[in-house]
């Protein structure tokens, strides 16, 4: 067993739990990557040709870089929430691969590098050092990551900040004023200033989450080609207070499905990233069209359109951190030692999946399982009982298919055994409350037909 991950943290993942302090091990070790690459992305800057990057782009880099040293001299932390929020993932792998790459400096690679002087900015002015930058606008926004963005056309926008005020003075507008507050969030009245939502506490103790639909890269984020996945969104007024109220019913439905819920949202959860809804029925069977992704590269984040009630919200927070977890633990531990080949079957997917994918799905749906017949045993409605009770049965069904294929391949590793090991513990566990006989068979029904029609969609006989 690696000592990286004890066995009993490996085992209580595998049960799709974790206490604070497991995921605790999790998101030390993702900051600390976090930070390595943002290493990596400096040194190669300082490493690479004028042609990649010109003496001018190296300058400010280094100006920046020195910006977000005297900001984390002042307040580390403040420095540090900006540097581990989820959306700096994308941004810094994207630029570390432009730096490297050896093709000289195109309009992309100078947006990435250009958004470094918007990273210092937000964090030094959540650290409350002054400073007097130029911030190059990206989709018609001036983001500060964390903080907000600045409504404007494509010429820079001059920001300073002295005190608690910060005055912002675009190239075809007049200026304007934001003012610091002391939860570090900003506020104006001039209607270009866009403010990131701040979703309350998930739990007592512990931080407030952000709603965040103006960072770049979480738009990037959003409108990568996924399976059934929408683009990115701005929320207006009304859509705030949408999720807003979502969101505050969340800590007893997540409870429902155990402290353990509680904990992995408290603990994990960042920031949510906004998606519009996908046209045509929702996936999974649920009544309004939604959609919900994570990313390794951004951790802490997920992006998901706004459900249609918050018990699908939390249902959507529990399907989506287990992907967190097991994301982070595969950059700790090594599960399996299959390849990339797309041939398996996967009852929550049209298309072949590979090995680590079938990993994935199956851990995520199994959690959903749990969450769900809990939920069923708790329900009081007959309405909320049966939709559980459906729901369970689904996702047991779908796990239980693949469970097999998991179990018996020779490619695990003993970490991966272990893991494997315990899910199908609480597989076997869930049969102690079984869901009504006319639910199991319409999603046995459901799972065969879904096979049937994979195999004559994707040309395969058998598994």
């Amino acid at each position: 067993m690696s000592s990286a991950v004890p066995d009993h943290v490996l085992r209580e993942l595998g049960r799709t739990e974790g206490d604070a302090a497991s995921l605790g091990l999790l998101v030390r070790d993702q900051d600390t990557r976090r930070l390595v690459l943002l290493r990596a992305v400096l040194d190669a800057a300082e490493a690479a040709p004028a042609t990649v990057c010109p003496p001018p782009l190296l300058d400010r880099l280094r100006e920046d870089w020195a910006l977000l040293e005297a900001a984390e001299h002042a307040d580390r932390g403040a420095v540090r929430t900006v540097l581990f929020h989820p959306l700096v993932g994308p941004w810094a792998g994207r630029l570390l691969g432009g730096l490297t790459s050896g093709a000289p400096a195109g309009p992309d690679l100078r947006a990435d590098l250009a958004h470094l002087t918007a990273l210092a900015a937000a964090g030094a002015v959540r650290a409350g050092v002054g400073l007097d930058v130029r911030l190059t606008p990206r989709r018609g926004l001036v983001s500060l990551p964390t903080l907000g963005a600045v409504r404007s056309g494509t010429g820079q926008v001059r920001l300073s900040y002295r005190g608690d005020e910060l005055t912002l003075s675009p190239q075809d507008g007049p200026p304007f004023t934001v003012r610091r507050h002391t939860d570090q969030t900003l506020s104006s009245a001039d209607p270009r200033w866009l403010p990131v939502l701040m979703l309350r506490p998930v739990a007592p103790g512990s931080a407030p989450v952000s709603l965040d639909d103006v960072d770049p890269y979480g738009m990037e984020v959003g409108d990568r080609p996924s399976h059934r996945l929408s683009g990115a969104a701005h929320v207006d007024d009304r859509e705030r207070k949408e999720w807003a109220q979502s969101w505050s019913g969340l800590e007893p439905l997540l409870r429902v499905g155990g402290e353990h819920r509680l904990a992995e949202t408290a603990v994990l959860l960042r920031c949510m990233v906004p998606l519009g809804h996908p046209g045509g029925a929702g996936p999974d069977g649920e009544g309004a069209a939604h959609c919900s992704a994570t990313r390794r590269e951004a951790f802490g984040a997920v992006l998901s359109s706004k459900p249609a009630t918050a018990a699908f919200f939390a249902s959507t927070l529990v399907h989506e951190l287990q992907h967190t977890k097991l994301s982070a633990l595969t950059a700790l531990v090594s599960l399996h030692r299959e390849d990339a080949t797309e041939r398996y079957f996967a009852p929550w997917r049209p298309d072949p999946r590979p090995f680590d994918g079938l990993l994935q799905g199956a851990y995520s749906h199994l959690a959903l399982a749990d969450y769900w017949q809990r939920f069923a045993l708790h329900a009081r409605r007959v309405t909320h009982h049966d939709l559980a009770w459906a729901e369970h049965a689904r996702c047991r069904e779908q796990v239980g298919a693949v469970l097999p294929v998991l179990a018996g391949s020779a490619a695990l590793t003993a970490e991966g055994r272990t893991l494997v090991n315990e899910m199908i513990s609480v597989y076997h566990r869930l049969d102690d409350n079984p869901p009504p006989s006319g639910h199991l068979a319409r999603a046995q029904a459901h799972v065969s037909t879904t096979k049937v029609i994979w195999q004559q969609r994707n040309g395969f006989r058998r598994q």
